[in-house]
């Protein structure tokens, strides 16, 4: 934590300021002033608020892809106007209070008593939170995030949620426990976005008779849970493919909440298995191997075929 050091010289030019004749004058204006800025931005920045849960409610109904990509980043400037509008009114406030003061504060003692005063209380975090403003300025002009994204931080090891707000100074984010975190934008070194906010996953499995294969399929899938923190939306059957002349291919395809994996690659792999536990004869089984469970984004299939080179000497 940062201390606050005051130089002998700086507190005799505070006392020397607060013996001049119209020093409480002065002091009650800039009091005054501090009030009148608090309440300005106050209500201005929920103003502002009201109106980005307009556009994150339009946001969340946008079934279009696009337009839903671009209200979330309309989201996020409005989140990060909140700050501006703060600021701006206290330059403001500032200004016209300095403007009152400066016939009192005429004389060279009071100015740099004025002056020893701000450098103390004010200079030992206007370095912080201009860091804090650098890194956040840069992550909106290079659009990391937008609020609604489920992000992981780095380097933190479990810092990872819904960014429910973003400023120039900070982040908040809120976890799948239900748990809100603040972080100072200087902190954060990286970001794990997940497009969407879900994680796409496929279980492929290999019966012979297709359709008691297919039945007992979808028993297990009405078997799993679903919801924004479960599955955003049951499994589905994806595809049949036969395999060979008496073997058949089913892919299963799920969504998860970002840490509900768990759901797809342990609960339903293991209900999978145990529809045959105990059964040793492969003839006499549902499902003829051990599901296989993988990631399955459509994106990353996209990008990684034309990263992956297969060797054609093999």
């Amino acid at each position: 934590m940062n201390e606050i050091l005051i130089s002998t010289d700086e507190w005799k030019e505070i006392e020397l300021f607060l013996t001049q004749p119209n020093a409480f004058r002065s002091v009650l204006i800039l009091l005054f002033s501090i009030i009148v800025a608090y309440f300005v931005s106050k209500y201005l920045a929920r103003a502002i608020i009201k109106l980005a849960q307009v556009v994150s409610v339009h946001s969340d109904a946008e079934s279009n892809d696009d337009k839903h990509i671009r209200l979330r980043q309309i989201e996020t400037y409005l989140s990060v106007a909140v700050a501006g509008v703060r600021a701006v009114v206290v330059a403001v406030v500032a200004y016209v209070t300095w403007r009152i003061l400066s016939p009192v504060s005429s004389s060279g003692v009071a100015a740099i008593g004025a002056s020893a005063i701000f450098i103390v209380f004010a200079g030992q975090s206007l370095g912080m939170i201009l860091r804090d403003l650098t890194a956040g300025g840069a992550m909106i002009v290079e659009q990391w995030f937008n609020v609604g994204d489920y992000v992981k931080i780095e380097p933190f090891i479990d810092v990872a949620g819904v960014v429910e707000r973003f400023t120039l100074r900070a982040t908040k984010i809120r976890s799948l426990n239900g748990e809100v975190l603040w972080i100072h934008n200087q902190q954060i070194q990286a970001v794990h976005v997940t497009p969407g906010g879900v994680r796409t996953m496929a279980v492929d499995v290999f019966v012979r008779d297709r359709v008691l294969g297919e039945q007992t399929l979808q028993e297990i899938i009405n078997a799993v849970p679903a919801g924004p923190t479960m599955l955003t939306k049951p499994m589905k059957i994806k595809s049949i493919e036969r395999w060979s002349d008496d073997l058949w291919r089913i892919t299963v395809l799920g969504q998860t909440a970002p840490g509900r994996e768990w759901l797809i690659e342990k609960f339903f792999v293991n209900a999978i298995q145990e529809v045959d536990e105990g059964v040793k004869a492969k003839s006499k089984r549902i499902f003829i191997y051990e599901p296989i469970a993988r990631f399955a984004d459509p994106v990353a299939d996209q990008r990684f075929k034309r990263a992956v080179r297969g060797n054609k000497g093999l």
